[in-house]
């Protein structure tokens, strides 16, 4: 019988609800780091008082870059489920230092073993949602090809096929590819594990999510594409030998492996994610009357179930 049960994912929220809410009270504020900081503190806070026996696998930073929760640091109050966690208490700081739509507290949780266990780089990631046979596109092929692919699949024109996009001088030719075949290219700013949740969303017109990000993001998104259905391809990005030396270090000799789904999500797993604005997943925080209510989006790959979670408590 799994330990991840829908129980555990509903006592996890907590976690992600309150870094949701320390952010949010610095939506609009113009600092970054300040509403990054507030979200970590009451993430590993909210953590440490759960029965877990949690270990970060996939976070922002090395335990010199404190005060972000660093990989391999140990969380929660050592009794009950032993987990593996990947997460991001403030996806969108910048969205949220601006108090743009879409910024998230988001985090993943599997037995131990059950997520890739890799540094902060960054990583090439391919993404599609549910329906489609094993290999229809391939993080290898140039975007035109994969979005053609794709088209064929779905039994539609190459025009009908819409692909999320990171807007960064990086993904230019991507962007330029994808255009030349005549796809839709949605650009998003910042946010790229809602994007690459949208492709299992057929109301948002996105088929396909291409590009390069953060790794942690990535592992995430594969944990929210295992509840919900999807693929998901990836490959680690180094971009100096510091970065090799990392990688090398958490025991990952093969820099050109090409990661699945299944081996990046490897077990069942939980996803959680509540809104800090209110964007295409989750509605934002709101301060109300002495109240403070928030949505969290909780999803269980062993029961696949996704669960809408709306919680209003006092404000501290």
């Amino acid at each position: 019988m799994s330990i991840i049960t829908d129980e555990l994912a509903f006592s996890l929220s907590r976690a992600t609800i309150a870094a949701a809410i320390a952010a949010a009270r610095l939506t609009g504020r113009g600092d970054e780091k300040a509403a990054d900081q507030a979200a970590v503190e009451a993430m590993r806070a909210a953590l440490n008082a759960l029965a877990i026996k949690g270990r970060v696998v996939m976070g922002e930073g090395e335990r010199d870059e404190a005060p972000m929760l660093y990989i391999g640091e140990e969380v929660g109050s050592g009794k009950g489920p032993a987990l593996d966690i990947a997460l991001d208490p403030l996806e969108g700081t910048t969205l949220t230092a601006k108090a743009k739509a879409g910024a998230l507290s988001v985090a993943a949780f599997a037995p131990r073993g059950g997520l890739l266990h890799a540094p902060d780089v960054y990583m090439d990631k391919l993404a599609i949602g549910p329906g489609f046979g094993v290999d229809v596109v391939d993080l290898d092929a140039g975007a035109d090809e994969n979005a053609r692919a794709l088209a064929k699949a779905k039994g539609v024109s190459v025009e009908e096929i819409g692909v999320c996009v990171l807007d960064r001088p990086r993904h230019g030719p991507i962007i330029e590819a994808l255009r030349g075949v005549g796809a839709r290219v949605h650009l998003i700013g910042d946010g790229d594990i809602a994007g690459v949740i949208n492709c299992a969303k057929p109301e948002t017109g996105i088929d396909m999510y291409l590009g390069q990000g953060g790794a942690p993001e990535g592992v995430l998104a594969a944990a929210a594409l295992k509840c919900v259905g999807g693929q998901f391809q990836g490959r680690l990005v180094m971009r100096n030998d510091d970065e090799r030396a990392r990688v090398q270090k958490a025991g990952i000799e093969d820099f050109k492996r090409r990661y699945r789904l299944d081996e990046l999500v490897s077990d069942d797993a939980i996803f959680i994610a509540t809104g800090i604005t209110t964007g295409s997943m989750a509605d934002g925080v709101r301060f109300q009357n002495g109240h403070v209510l928030t949505h969290t989006l909780v999803m269980n790959s062993a029961t696949r179930s996704v669960c809408d979670l709306r919680v209003k408590q006092p404000q501290a």
